[in-house]
């Protein structure tokens, strides 16, 4: 009878019904106490397995047994009459896959002493073999799952937008030029697509054209932005979520968004409860000032509808907090203003204290596709904030009208004949539409409580660094 293989996760889970059954797991070993007693990881889960050595094994094998090293163990599982697990594997026989070079280890991250988060970006091919970030790996993936499920299950298309594209879709910003150009000769027509293209900093316009073709759809990939911003909340590349919605009001993409964003923290709480503990504990002992655990956090997200506020009385509370001095702001506070991180959190942090929606933005500080109200001042648009965060949505209606989409278009002076394409889906069957973008690492930032969006993406792309 062929001896089956099973992952550490399914074997701890179900350990019961495997009691005295001959099995194989594989793995890297963790620690090795007493000669006898080896804790063994592969990745599935944040908890180890002990394999306990009741036959002496010989001396260059026992050699061979360090942190690190990879092994194919054959074991029978036992009842462990430890208190940190339920089950243990009795050693029948092992396999050494990998050894570990001892004197290069030394240098490494993988040592069993504490590293600090920027030593440990440092070694980024070996960090997510660490506890800390194989757990915030594994909350991404359940978050990436979370996402199609949610999108499937409510009647999304999927589609898959252009990475490289001849426009920016925010009409602002630097973006990164893609050329086979000769550097001496400096001639665009050596590019290879025989005009300036870039790395795409949305997937909207083309997620738009098509929402207006089947109903509801959403892309879900890298973007990338080349301004130099080295802060713990911008990347130079990192991924984006953006449904599009044909026949959706800004009301609906309001709801859209907030049943959205609750479906993935409930998603998660259900799927990580292991990894999240593992955090909570982790984000306690790097900072003894934290107010509320991680998983008290979410759940409060869960709780109540978000507020929802316009931009003119956010601008009314902000002026009257700073006439009661109740705040000093370094930006300054006036209709027509684009809020900054220090508003946001104010508002989010010390103001409400809860998850707010603000809608209506003056035109002047919004994106051309956006559609106007009837004052003629503001848009609908909406952004979404979170504790902690700030920002973590962006949306609007979109503009369906053709004559004031043009006009937009040419008031902000975007030559009107690179965006024939997207004028076109107003001229031919147009209708009220709506969408927004959701910053995938700063709600994986959120949910797994790391103060870096470094610590969130496998390897970080930043001014200045592009490594690995």
């Amino acid at each position: 009878m062929k001896i089956r293989k099973y992952s550490i996760k399914e074997l701890l889970e179900k350990g019961i019904f495997f009691l005295k059954k001959n099995v194989i797991v594989e793995g890297w070993i963790r620690s090795f106490r007493n000669s006898i007693f080896i804790s063994l990881n592969d990745g599935s889960t944040i908890k180890n397995i002990q394999i306990v050595l009741l036959k002496k094994l010989e001396k260059e094998t026992i050699q061979k047994i360090t942190i690190g090293t990879s092994v194919k163990i054959l074991g029978v599982v036992k009842k462990s009459l430890g208190k940190q697990q339920s089950i243990e594997l009795e050693l029948l026989d092992i396999n050494i896959y990998g050894e570990v070079d001892l004197k290069e280890f030394q240098k490494t991250i993988l040592q069993p002493k504490k590293h600090s988060l920027e030593k440990l970006r440092s070694q980024a091919h070996l960090r997510l073999r660490t506890n800390l970030f194989s757990s915030i790996m594994r909350i991404r993936h359940h978050i990436s799952f979370s996402i199609h499920k949610y999108f499937h299950k409510n009647g999304f298309f999927y589609v898959h937008t252009p990475i490289i594209t001849t426009l920016n879709a925010e009409g602002a910003g630097k973006m990164f030029q893609v050329t086979t150009k000769n550097k001496k000769k400096n001639l665009n027509e050596k590019d290879f697509f025989k005009c300036k293209t870039y790395l795409s900093v949305s997937g909207q316009l083309e997620a738009e054209m098509a929402s207006l073709a089947l109903g509801k759809v959403y892309t879900f990939g890298p973007v990338f932005r080349a301004e130099n911003s080295n802060t713990s909340r911008h990347l130079s590349e990192f991924w984006m979520i953006e449904p599009e919605m044909a026949f959706y009001h800004l009301e609906e993409n309001m709801n859209l968004a907030e049943n959205f964003l609750k479906f993935i923290i409930q998603y998660t709480i259900e799927n990580c409860i292991e990894d999240l503990l593992f955090l909570n504990d982790h984000i306690k002992k790097w900072n003894q000032k934290e107010e509320t655990t991680l998983l008290k956090k979410l759940e409060n997200i869960l709780k109540y509808p978000f507020i929802r506020i316009s931009y003119t009385e956010v601008i009314n509370i902000l002026e009257k907090s700073i006439n009661k001095k109740k705040v000093n702001f370094i930006h300054p506070v006036n209709w027509g203003l684009d809020l900054q991180s220090e508003h946001e959190l104010f508002l989010i942090k010390k103001y409400f204290k809860f998850p707010i929606i603000i809608f209506d933005y003056p035109s002047s500080i919004k994106a051309f596709y956006m559609r106007i109200n009837d004052d003629g001042k503001t848009v609908r648009a909406m952004d979404i904030l979170f504790p902690e965060i700030g920002e973590i949505i962006g949306g609007s209606q979109r503009e369906e009208r053709y004559d004031l989409l043009l006009k937009r278009i040419k008031n902000i002076n975007i030559d009107h004949n690179e965006l024939w394409w997207y004028l076109d889906s107003r001229r031919f069957g147009s209708v009220p539409h709506s969408g927004f973008g959701l910053g995938m690492d700063r709600l994986v930032q959120f949910i797994t409580g790391m103060k870096n969006i470094r610590d969130v993406i496998p390897f970080p792309r930043t001014p200045n660094h592009a490594e690995f």
